[in-house]
């Protein structure tokens, strides 16, 4: 069995979503890592979501936390992508319904937009960066589905209501737990890669002790 240092290594998480912190806890396992957020962190950067890119903008957010704190940092962009729609929300996902909208007036401007659509299909698409003294790493991740005409299920969060992959049974993310979940979600096999780096290189490089 891999032997880890009896050290535990901080990396902090350039989000305030809590669900997003409760599914890298969830996929680190045993791991010995503390996770914080950007909640805990004083003074913590504000980075403009501006890139082309889902991968752009992770790493702007991974590079900015940790030129900051100088601790070990993960960031991630996650983006829908609608066939019906050319390929939007896209990058503007989060704020698809104007940077004041919360999840629910995203979803319920996509199901809108798509009013009449026999064509439905879209995919998630995630980009994690992590950023240390040694540079930054990329992790991809992609899920296909399609977008439901109504919402379904109470948990996940963001278009987890309205979109149903294609290996769940007919089921959208949110009627889905966390683990099941995890197993095919673009984030979870994203977060999956970025596992089994950690478990590589342990421990992590990092500026100076927090």
């Amino acid at each position: 069995m891999k032997q880890f240092p009896n050290s535990v290594q901080t990396i902090v998480l350039a989000t305030r979503n809590p669900g997003k912190v409760a599914e890298l806890a969830a996929m680190l396992g045993e791991l010995p890592i503390q996770l914080i957020s950007v909640v805990d962190v004083h003074d913590a950067p504000h980075v403009e979501e501006d890139a082309d890119t889902l991968r752009g903008n992770a790493e702007k957010k991974a590079r900015a936390l940790f030129e900051h704190t100088g601790i070990p940092s993960l960031a991630d962009d996650t983006g829908l992508e609608v066939d019906a729609l050319a390929g939007a929300p896209g990058t503007h996902s989060a704020r698809y319904a104007g940077s004041e909208c919360n999840d629910a007036a995203n979803r319920a401007k996509l199901l809108t937009a798509l009013e009449g659509r026999e064509d439905r299909s879209a995919r998630f698409r995630t980009s994690l960066a992590f950023a240390d003294i040694a540079g930054t790493h990329f992790f991809d991740g992609v899920c296909e589905g399609v977008i439901t005409n109504e919402e379904r299920g109470r948990a996940g969060f963001g278009y987890d209501a309205i979109f149903q992959p294609n290996d769940a049974d007919g089921r959208t993310f949110a009627e889905m737990d966390k683990v099941e979940k995890n197993l095919i979600s673009h984030r979870g096999r994203a977060l999956a890669q970025f596992v089994r780096f950690l478990e590589e290189r342990l421990p992590i490089t990092k500026a100076f002790d927090p």
